[in-house]
Parts: structure tokens; C-alpha cells; sequence
């Protein structure tokens, strides 16, 4: 394999990480519209809500030390799992205390019907999976909460994160549980373009981060120095000789995880919204996705998109590339509404499109 392209999902010494590609041709069919409309088509489905509550840390005000990395550790760790399954193990995160529920990688749990959970405290019991998206990577495990002391964890929103803060790790690389190690975060918004799963691939948006991750951390927390956390730690990128880490990891975004695990636990459907066009990142430094071909009687045909649009936002949030635009579509479902923004010859106009099935 050459120095630079990373591994597929790998399981090493019994301990599960995913490899990834960050980079990559821009020309994507987005399951990502001929006149825009600018009023919101009233009879869709609302857009679904992807967005924590803005809550503060519980180290946002008091109870720290002049280590804030051990600080971090205190508080998030109690809310880290070691999860092991008949292939391998992983980490996962208390996402809900009162209904015993877990969130962790669905590369962690795969087909497994129950795995074995380990606590903080050395607590073992048996854990469910309720079940799991293989493109985003999250799964839901659900343990009985009378059998252990589970101690939730506070997530917080993407808005919150920051280019350069601290980045703390907390999970079982090759089963060494409670393992702690820091770094920053490196980037936001970074687009996995194949996602986690060979078999379903599709661009994820994530959080790269230099805080050292290794196989076994996959489904553990990353936290910010208020402890919070603001990601679930999935994958690295290789060298193509080596399998550990070399500085550059990611996470997916906490608001994604509590997304998809809302989703799970309500046994709603995880298929995606289907926008219907290909197109391309721009060459000439703009922004945004260029539309490139619209789908005959696809959303996006039917909402207005034309060939040479440049969708430049999604519900309000900035596209910067193809590969942007197709993994804001995936975080929505077919009959969801999204409005888009688009330059059309120079002005800009918006579109209401409602997403279909592929």
C-alpha cells in the first residue's frame, strides 16, 4: 500500500480501529435541484434537528487544577466503557444513564447480538446492541442500569469547537482501559469521503485531531477541557506501513452521534436523503458544490437546481466542497426539508428541496 493511502477497517491485536481517506477526487453523486423558490415548501417534513443544547462542561466552573488534562480524565472517564465483542474490542460512551443506553462504532459492535461491557469501576454486565449505521459509524448498545453505576456523559455542540483547543482521549487501546492522552484538535468539518464501512460508502463530516488514538479506541470518548465531549474516536490515518498512529486521527462530531443514536433507539429509519445530482468542488477559489448534472425527476429536478449552480449552504451552514455538500444531505432522511443556497449567474437565491429516496 503507498505511503500516504490509509488503511481499510482493520482489526489489530483484537482491538478495533477504522482506516480512512480523507482526500480524494471531487466528483461525487451526492444522495445529496429549475427555478429556486425562496418560500419554504410548508407541506415537507421539517429539517431534523442536529444541534446539542448549548450546556456547559462540568469543569466550566470550578473543580479544575493546573492540570487540565487530568482534570478532563476525572470527569470523562467514568463515562468510558471497554466494550469486547467475539472479534475484538473497543471503547464506547454513557449516552444515557437512566435507560442504560451506550453509544459506540458500529465497525465495534458489527453483528455481534450482545457484547461484554466494562466500567470505570471494574463493573462487567452484559450489553444489548440495539443497533447501528455502518456509514456514520454509530452504534447503540443498552445495558440493564440497576446492574451498574453508569455515569452519563455531557456532550456538547459542534459551534463549540475550535481549531487548536485542547483534545483529550479516553478509551482501551489494545484493551488498556481508561488509557488518557491529549493533543488539539487539528481540524473541523474535515470529510471523510468513503466513511467507515467498504461496503457502504459515503463521505462523513469529522474532527481531526492529533491526540494520539490507536486500535481499541474506537467508540471512546474525545473531550474538551470543560469535559465535554466532543466526539466519538473512530479512525486514523496510516502510512500504508505501519497501523499505528502517526498524529492524525478522527472523531465523529457529538452532535452526529446523538443524531444517529436518537434515531436507533426510537427504531426509526436510518435510509438517507437522496438529493439527486453530481457535481464538483470549484477550481477557480470559490466555494461551495458545482453542480455538475441534475437527476432527471429527482428532488433536486424537481426543486429548480440547473447545471452551473453553486449550492454554497445547507440550512444555513457553509459548503465548502462536493464532498461538504454530500455529507450535510446524508445527516437528513427522504422527506426531510433542506434549504439550500445557491449562486446562480452571480445572485444569490435559495431553494426548498424536499429529499427523496435513492
Amino acid at each position: 500500500m503507498a505511503a500516504g493511502v490509509v488503511a481499510v477497517l482493520a482489526l489489530v491485536a483484537g482491538s478495533f480501529i477504522a482506516g480512512t481517506i480523507v482526500n480524494g477526487g471531487s466528483d461525487t453523486a451526492a444522495p445529496a435541484a429549475n427555478e429556486p423558490v425562496v418560500m419554504p415548501n410548508t407541506s415537507a417534513a421539517p429539517a431534523p434537528s442536529v444541534t446539542l443544547p448549548d450546556v456547559v462542561g462540568p469543569l466550566s466552573s470550578g473543580g479544575t487544577t493546573n492540570e487540565p488534562v487530568a482534570d478532563v480524565a476525572r470527569v470523562v472517564g467514568p463515562s468510558v466503557v471497554l466494550i469486547e465483542t467475539g472479534l475484538g474490542q473497543g471503547s464506547g460512551i454513557v449516552w444515557d444513564e437512566a435507560n442504560g443506553y451506550i453509544v459506540t462504532n458500529n465497525h465495534v459492535a458489527q453483528d455481534s447480538v450482545t457484547v461484554r461491557v466494562t466500567f470505570a469501576d471494574g463493573a462487567v454486565v452484559e450489553g444489548e446492541v440495539i443497533g447501528g449505521d455502518s456509514r456514520r459509524d454509530v452504534a447503540v448498545i443498552k445495558v440493564d442500569p440497576s446492574t451498574a453505576e453508569l455515569k452519563q456523559a455531557v456532550f456538547a455542540p459542534a459551534h463549540t469547537v475550535e481549531v487548536g483547543q485542547l483534545a483529550v482521549a479516553i478509551g482501551s487501546p489494545f484493551g488498556l482501559e481508561q488509557s488518557v492522552t491529549a493533543g488539539i484538535v487539528s481540524a473541523v468539518n474535515r470529510v471523510n469521503r468513503a466513511g467507515s464501512d467498504a461496503n457502504n460508502q459515503g463521505p462523513v463530516s469529522m474532527i481531526q485531531t492529533d491526540a494520539p488514538i490507536n486500535p481499541g479506541n474506537s467508540g471512546g470518548a474525545l473531550a474538551d477541557r470543560e469535559g465535554r465531549v466532543i466526539g466519538m474516536n473512530t479512525s486514523i490515518r496510516t502510512d500504508g506501513v505501519t497501523d499505528g498512529n502517526i498524529g492524525v486521527g478522527f472523531a465523529v462530531p457529538s452532535e452526529t452521534v446523538d443524531l444517529i443514536a436518537r434515531r436507533i433507539v426510537a427504531g426509526e429509519s436510518l435510509e438517507l436523503g437522496f438529493l439527486g445530482i453530481k457535481g464538483e468542488s470549484p477550481t477557480d477559489g470559490s466555494v461551495g458544490a458545482l453542480v455538475s448534472e441534475v437527476v432527471a425527476g429527482s428532488p433536486a429536478d424537481q426543486a429548480g437546481l440547473q447545471v452551473g449552480d453553486q449550492i454554497v449552504s445547507v440550512a444555513g451552514e457553509p459548503i465548502r466542497a462536493m464532498e461538504d455538500l454530500a455529507a450535510q444531505i446524508q445527516l437528513y432522511r427522504p422527506g426531510d426539508s433542506v434549504v439550500l443556497g445557491i449562486m446562480r449567474d452571480g445572485v444569490r437565491v435559495t431553494a426548498d428541496v424536499t429529499l427523496g429516496s435513492k
